[in-house]
């Protein structure tokens, strides 16, 4: 049985370790280097082993756990609570281990090598994404400036291309020039997220559990790798709304004195997975256009009532129980039939 808990601060070159007993005594405190660190951590016998869930973390967390110790990951917020007036590493360590006592703590599940592959192809076309949106709307501004009011989406790209080819074009030489390079950066981003995504589909294709998320309307090839890539095992969430909530989709409190007060969406939480599933959300809405919607179900009542928006976040919500709801049981989606009219 494991009876020492140490917490460490992690850092590029240099490591602060706390260890203490289960009980919370001070068996040791170290500042070591980065190879003394993976020395000393291999002559420890089996120890529960803490660390904040921050940058190389989990690369961390599997050479620990192939040491032979428990690790376990707690997020930056809930162990800045204990931390005793000044900040250092010293004080970081001993307040890692301090809350990783806490009978409550929640702590975050260590990643495998293919969760971040999956995750760092998806940050990679994200970024692409947003790259492409930046040159697309410095194009729109450069020709606003010279009269051409062009509206916003990626849709109007090739009447900009138009604009900025034309050759009775009343835009100066050295603008058109710029507006042309502008064009070519953005078709080779165009490229670069074309192969991301057909890559992503082709990793979605492979996975059991991406293939059958995609079973349920409106989760498409990306949103299963975020859940794949992001999501902890479900097992760890008691119910579908832990899942929610720990994407963000429920109601922010601020109750007191018995009385519930309900605000707006936390969004406290994974923002890739929540943002994905309220885009599947509203294109099953938008999907449903002019299709009538039973009169009996809740999503009548809630469109009669409320913005599409927030019916498209109430959605998501379902969503991502019924995604808890399929991984848990192994089962492919199988919706409520009667939602919908024929």
């Amino acid at each position: 049985m494991k009876d020492t808990m140490i917490g460490i601060d992690l850092a590029k070159a240099v490591f602060q370790i706390d260890g203490a007993s289960l009980t919370g005594q001070v068996r040791f405190r170290r500042k070591l280097s980065r190879q003394q660190f993976r020395q000393f951590m291999a002559e420890q016998p089996p120890a529960i082993v803490i660390m904040e869930a921050c940058g190389s973390a989990h690369y961390w967390a599997r050479e620990m756990a192939s040491l032979g110790h428990e690790v376990k990951l707690i997020a930056p917020q809930y162990v800045r609570p204990f931390v005793k007036r000044q900040k250092n590493d010293a004080a970081d360590a001993e307040a890692i281990v301090i809350a990783a006592q806490r009978p409550e703590m929640r702590f975050v599940e260590p990643k495998s090598e293919a969760q971040q592959a999956r995750a760092v192809l998806f940050r990679a076309r994200e970024r692409l994404v947003r790259q492409r949106t930046e040159m697309v709307n410095a194009l729109r501004a450069v020709l606003y400036e010279y009269g051409h009011i062009v509206p916003r989406g990626m849709v109007q790209l090739s009447r900009m291309q138009e604009i900025a080819e034309a050759p009775n074009s009343d835009l100066p030489k050295l603008v058109r020039e710029e507006c042309l390079d502008l064009v070519e950066q953005i078709a080779d981003l165009t490229r670069k997220i074309d192969a991301r995504t057909k890559k992503a589909k082709e990793l979605a294709s492979e996975a059991d559990m991406a293939r059958r998320l995609q079973t349920m309307p409106g989760v498409g090839p990306l949103t299963a790798l975020a859940v794949e890539a992001f999501a902890p095992a479900m097992e760890s969430f008691k119910c579908g709304r832990d899942f929610a909530a720990w994407l963000g989709l429920v109601p922010r409190q601020h109750s007191s004195g018995g009385k519930d007060r309900l605000g707006r969406v936390s969004k406290a939480g994974q923002i890739d997975i929540r943002r994905l599933l309220i885009i599947g959300a509203m294109t099953r809405l938008n999907w449903l256009g002019g299709k009538a919607i039973r009169p009996d179900t809740w999503l009548a009542r809630m469109t009669e009532r409320k913005p599409k928006m927030l019916v498209a976040i109430a959605l998501a919500n379902k969503m991502a129980r019924g995604i808890w709801a399929m991984l848990t049981k192994g089962e492919d989606y199988r919706g409520p039939a009667a939602s919908f009219s024929a």
